[in-house]
């Protein structure tokens, strides 16, 4: 019913409000605002607007992870428990993206995007208002679901009303906003943990979610839809696949590695090939359209998005328990220590947009994707019991520069050649992708973490520390403790090398070929009006 008024509402905006066909108006016509491109839309405000939101959700991701010990305690949980919390709501968030990105294109992506902060905002409330580790994973699925709505309609605005030759600003921006996020995720639940209480770290986004939303209103354009036909057996297939992958990873320690989890990795495995043999031959629009991997940079850009949201998911968990549990720090303290790495990633992503227009990719998130393996070995190598502070914060500064440097590069160089029907499409596989690695990033980090945690404690001191890790270690237990969450933190590093690979086997962009293409009508129109 709400969704249904909200698309009634957005798709019959007034004249004269944003996005409306009656405030377009061409180059040169009297009143035509100066930062609209020929069709009077206004590309800067509708990207910040958007990018409120797409930071509420990213931040979403990654807070729960300084707040692990506090919900353990607070909620009477196991650490694999928590990890659900995260692990539910990547899973939720992953799933529907295919389909809410061609959505996005049917019924436009202003309309999904205010549909979805809504269930976003309001599944936020219900997720500080829950007494058990069950009911606030239930209410983080729905939060999922929301974000899911979310995402995809963020890139498919950006791929329509900015031109290619502008697409690198405005895609740095929407990096900067990615990296900064699953930053600020942590240092902002730590200082709510400490200050209010676990239940704030979900609290917050409710203000934000009417402040987003208020702008997203009015002004995020109404733009053009088209006309696209569900493969609901897909989404069927993908939904089924994912949950069997996740659920068997993630749940495989604490059933001993039985033969049925076995069997349900295997058939969540084969449950994705089928659906990828189903997007081959299915005679209608398939969900997934496999002639967007035609191009090379796109097929790259996701391959290396997915190692990145496998690793920027599984590195913090470690790492948080880590200064929490072995040094002792509150939440609050514990997050300052990636202060440096926002900053940097911060300060370096709208300067690494514009390197993205004029340089080839290959180089650009080759630098960082080069710098966050090396970051985590160092990393790993100083997490010692007695290790001074100064001594964590070299790498992870490291790490800022990494992200500074890889999340405009690879998703510019994923949507730059999207034709404009698909680019909804597109972005929901881009973003579905980045989102499966970050599942399966969570998922595979708590089944390490608490093998390592009983490898190296002595006697049954492992199993009690993955169940209850929360507050302080006797000094005994410090040390085997700090050296399982640094062998944790190698897993992360290995699976980004897999991104660096492939950003090394970009193509040059068509742009910056010699003797490029003539453009196409649409960005040619567009150029003229940003001239």
């Amino acid at each position: 019913m709400i969704g249904g008024r909200l698309l009634a509402m957005t798709t019959a905006s007034p004249p004269g409000s944003p996005g409306s066909p009656g405030t377009r108006a061409a180059p040169g016509t009297p009143g035509a605002p100066s930062d609209a491109d020929a069709d009077g839309i206004r590309p800067w405000p509708a990207l910040w607007a958007l990018c409120l939101g797409f930071f509420m959700i990213l931040v979403d991701a990654t807070i729960v992870s300084v707040a692990t010990p506090a919900l353990m305690s607070g909620l009477h949980a196991d650490v694999n428990s928590v990890v659900w919390v995260t692990s539910a709501y990547l899973l939720a968030y992953a799933v529907p993206l295919l389909i809410t990105g061609r959505l996005g294109d049917r019924f436009g992506p202003k309309n999904l995007y205010l549909i979805g902060l809504s269930l976003f905002t309001l599944a936020s409330a219900w997720c500080g208002f829950t007494g058990t580790i069950e009911q606030l994973v239930i209410a983080r699925i729905v939060q999922g679901f929301g974000a899911a709505m979310m995402a995809p309609q963020t890139m498919a605005v950006i791929t329509r009303i900015f031109p290619a030759t502008r697409r690198g600003q405005a895609m740095g921006m929407w990096g900067a906003v990615a990296g900064v996020a699953t930053l600020v995720g942590p240092i902002l639940g730590g200082v709510l943990v400490d200050a209010l209480g676990w239940e704030w770290i979900f609290f917050i986004n409710v203000p934000i979610g009417v402040v987003a939303f208020v702008l997203a209103w009015r002004l995020v354009p109404a733009l053009p839809t088209h006309s696209h036909r569900f493969d609901l057996i897909g989404v069927g297939l993908s939904a089924v696949g994912l949950f069997l992958l996740v659920f068997g990873i993630q749940e495989g320690q604490t059933y001993d590695w039985s033969a049925r989890i076995w069997a349900m990795i295997a058939c969540g495995i084969a449950v994705m090939v089928a659906f990828v043999v189903w997007q081959r031959y299915n005679a209608g629009e398939p969900l997934v359209p496999l002639s967007l991997f035609r191009d090379r940079n796109f097929s790259l850009s996701n391959i290396a998005i997915t190692a990145v949201g496998f690793s920027i998911t599984a590195m913090g968990f470690p790492i948080f328990l880590y200064a929490q549990v072995v040094r002792g720090l509150s939440p609050t303290r514990s997050a300052m220590l990636l202060i440096p790495m926002a900053v940097l990633s911060g300060a370096l992503a709208p300067f690494v947009g514009k390197l993205a227009d004029r340089i080839h990719p290959r180089y650009v998130a080759g630098i960082g994707l080069a710098c966050f393996p090396a970051s985590l070995v160092w990393l790993a190598a100083v997490m010692k019991p007695d290790a001074a502070i100064w001594t964590l914060l070299l790498p992870i500064a490291l790490l800022g520069i990494a992200n500074g440097f890889l999340w405009s590069p690879l998703s510019t160089t994923a949507t730059r050649n999207l034709p404009m029907a698909q680019a909804g499409a597109g972005s929901g596989v881009y973003n579905t992708t980045r989102q499966i690695g970050a599942v399966l990033g969570s998922a595979s980090i708590a089944v390490l973490m608490q093998s390592r945690l009983v490898a190296e404690l002595p006697g049954s001191a492992g199993g009690a520390a993955a169940e209850g890790g929360a507050g302080h270690l006797p000094v005994a237990l410090r040390a085997g403790f700090a050296t399982a969450m640094a062998q944790s933190v190698l897993l992360p590093a290995v699976v980004i090398v897999i991104a660096l690979v492939a950003a090394l086997c970009f193509a040059t962009p068509r742009h910056l070929r010699r003797e490029t293409t003539p453009p196409s009508e649409h960005e040619a129109v567009a150029a003229a009006g940003h001239g």
